[in-house]
């Protein structure tokens, strides 16, 4: 019968860098249970616990001691052992002194293939408390933690200093030492609520003995809690919270026993754009804050204070003279930038470096003026508000608001530009530029925004590839993966009938001659395109499909998505797999023709065979059909009607020899059958459905 216990693990440190709290802790979890799994020491339900001061995981049911596992081991042919005069064969002794046995020693065991020199012997499985320590070092050494610290005279490094570590199997708590800690049974509750050690008699008591000394450790109860007495907060100003995910996340990781208090700041702070004072509550003091039934900031906010304070007014009134001068700083800043209009400042862009190699960021605005201007003329913008809002656009950039707030930027610009009398299409796409932000972030909401938002990333994509800086493995300083996908997220979405390689040759055209490498914008094409694979994976869309669409290397966005969506219907009708082959056949068919081979019209005198007649009949009928949706963009209509040629293209491959003798009648067949693949190939090269085995 095995044996099992409870396992907890818990390292006790300074306060943990909060944005990390949560992957720290998911990744020591995972940590400890591959530890297990790798020695095969079974287990059964895994928690985790996260907390400022500590990382630990409790997991049910751990094997004491893992199963003892039969090994046989066979060496050299029972009948080869020994020699004509008795002796034992090298190969006998070898086998027998690798296993630190000798030759009389082993057996012999009867095998399908006969009998075979060897031994059976059983292994021992692992006790789980020998290897614990080796379990937690690993563990340890696989966290997510980009840079280490070292405190006072010790060698060891961790991500914080560790005061305690808690390893206990069972009432087991012996365990060596990690990180330069003996383990034992002794863990520390709240650092202001709780004093002195607590002693852990079993694992199971961990999360309630916490509990008493007032700190919450499951890191999902405690974000849990916060959400709960948030929302309670707010309901009684009958407010709405606006509950950020990651700034959720952080503020978990700032406490262990969570208290939520609601304060209020001057309305005259209101005046302000609210994007500064949400951005300043947020980033600065964590606060989480409030709007009414119409979305409106309202002058309050929520905090989470990490004790029970006998005086919770004293808190608030701390916390409300901690926010007051960061919202007076943002009142400031935004009457002071009120005072220079934004067109006033696009001199001092010459002084701000966009890239080494490719100027300043005045050099920057007067390429995208220009790309911008033409790509309104294509999508049906005013041409003459997209030039104006892209020689606005970073402005901002220079004005005191970003200086200090960075995620101002394009929010106070369009505040400035509304100031300054400019046209509200010219603000809203200076404010819109940055638009998607991330991915699943909303797309630009007006065609000016468009196209100063797709002129400000096509710049960056050809000046940045154009010196020969892309995207390498994890490293992409300017984030050209983000916008490759936001340019092709507002072509498709916003159904912008553009070409991509037409886009990106204007953008090159705006550099200076030598500045960008020869063959960029073919460079800036292919990656782009590839980065609609990963998108259609998102989607569920097999990759054969998106290959079957990208070998016709197109470069309208909007017309690979809709070719993309019909190949994948197509692909889905009982035809496809017998026409995507067919197609795969003739594609090797006339690949393997001399170069100099010249096609030409299908001869309908030199038809003989019944198939053939009957597949360019068909193929000729069908052809009028699909070309007519094809006239109409109606890609998934076109191969549906094509779809009806398997029967006969399949009679054709069992009735008809391509290679026949007579050269007249060969080459009409293989222009019958290069008439059959250029009709699917006016949509896609189908042949890449058939996936290889």
């Amino acid at each position: 019968m095995t044996t099992t216990d409870t396992l907890l693990v818990e390292l006790g440190t300074e306060e943990l860098p909060p944005k990390a709290l949560k992957s720290l802790g998911l990744s020591f979890r995972d940590g400890v249970v591959a530890g297990l799994v790798q020695r095969q020491l079974g287990h059964g339900e895994v928690s985790w616990f996260a907390s400022p001061r500590r990382l630990a995981v409790q997991i049910a049911d751990v094997q004491v001691r893992g199963e003892d596992k039969q090994l046989e081991l066979l060496g050299p042919p029972a009948d080869r052992a020994k020699d004509s005069a008795g002796n034992w064969t090298p190969a006998a002794a070898g086998f027998a002194k690798k296993q630190g046995l000798t030759p009389e020693e082993l057996q012999v065991i009867s095998t399908p293939k006969g009998d075979r020199l060897g031994l059976q012997r059983t292994e021992p499985g692992l006790d789980t408390s020998e290897c614990l320590g080796d379990i937690i070092h690993e563990a340890i050494a696989s966290l997510p933690i980009p840079k280490r610290m070292r405190w006072g005279a010790s060698r060891v490094e961790f991500v914080r200093p560790v005061h305690w570590v808690v390893a206990m199997l069972g009432e087991k708590s012996d365990h060596g030492q990690v990180l330069g800690l003996t383990t034992g049974n002794v863990t520390r509750g709240h650092r202001f609520h709780s004093s002195g050690d607590i002693v852990l008699q079993r694992p199971e008591d961990y999360v309630q003995a916490l509990a008493e000394a007032k700190v919450v450790a499951s890191f999902e109860q405690r974000q849990q809690m916060i959400r709960d007495q948030v929302e309670v907060e707010a309901s009684a100003l009958q407010a709405t919270a606006v509950i950020d995910p990651d700034l959720l996340d952080e503020v978990t990781g700032l406490v262990e026993w969570p208290v939520a208090l609601t304060g209020s700041f001057e309305e005259r702070f209101l005046a302000v754009p609210a994007e500064a004072l949400i951005s300043s509550m947020k980033e600065h003091q964590k606060y989480f804050h409030l709007v009414n039934d119409k979305g409106e900031l309202l002058p309050n906010f929520i905090t989470l204070s990490n004790i029970e304070s006998k005086d919770p007014i004293q808190v608030i009134a701390g916390n409300e003279r901690v926010i007051r001068p960061r919202l007076s700083d943002a009142a400031f800043f935004f009457e002071t930038d009120k005072q220079t209009p934004l067109a006033d400042r696009v001199d001092k862009l010459e002084k701000v470096v966009f890239q080494q190699k490719l100027g300043t960021v005045a050099d920057k605005t007067r390429r995208v003026q220009q790309l911008a201007g033409e790509l309104a003329a294509q999508v049906g913008a005013p041409v003459e508000e997209a030039r104006r809002a892209a020689l606005l656009s970073k402005t901002d950039l220079v004005t005191e608001m970003v200086l200090e707030f960075a995620d101002m930027q394009g929010i106070a610009g369009s505040y400035y530009a509304l100031n300054d009398g400019e046209a509200p299409d010219v603000a809203s796409a200076i404010a819109q530029q940055y638009w998607p932000r991330f991915a699943g972030d909303r797309l630009p909401e007006t065609t000016t925004a468009c196209a100063l938002g797709l002129a400000d990333r096509l710049d960056t994509l050809v000046g940045i590839f154009g010196i020969g800086q892309p995207p390498t493995g994890s490293r992409d300083p300017f984030a050209l993966r983000r916008a490759s996908l936001a340019v092709l997220r507002i072509i498709v979405e916003k159904e912008l009938d553009l070409d991509l390689r037409e886009c990106l040759t204007v953008a090159a055209a705006q550099y200076a001659e030598g500045v960008i490498a020869a063959g960029t914008v073919e460079q800036v094409l292919e990656y782009m395109v590839e980065r609609f694979r990963a998108w259609f994976e998102e989607e569920g869309i097999p990759v054969e499909v998106f290959r079957a669409v990208a070998a016709r290397q197109l470069s309208r966005p909007l017309d690979i998505r809709n070719r993309v969506l019909a190949v994948h219907a197509f692909s889905q009708l009982p035809e496809a797999t017998a026409l995507a082959a067919a197609n795969k056949r003739v594609s090797n068919i006339l690949g393997k023709l001399d170069s100099a081979h010249r096609f030409g019209e299908v001869s309908t005198n030199l038809l003989q065979e019944p198939a053939e007649i009957a597949l360019a009949e068909n193929l000729e009928t069908l052809s009028t059909v699909a070309d007519g949706h094809l006239a109409n963009g109606e890609y998934r209509e076109a191969l549906a009607s094509l779809a009806s040629l398997r029967e006969p293209v399949d009679r054709f491959f069992d009735d008809v020899m391509v290679n026949a003798e007579d050269d007249a009648l060969r080459n009409n067949r293989l222009d019958l059958l290069k008439r059959l693949r250029d009709q699917f190939l006016q949509v896609a090269d189908i042949s890449h459905l058939v996936v290889s085995k």
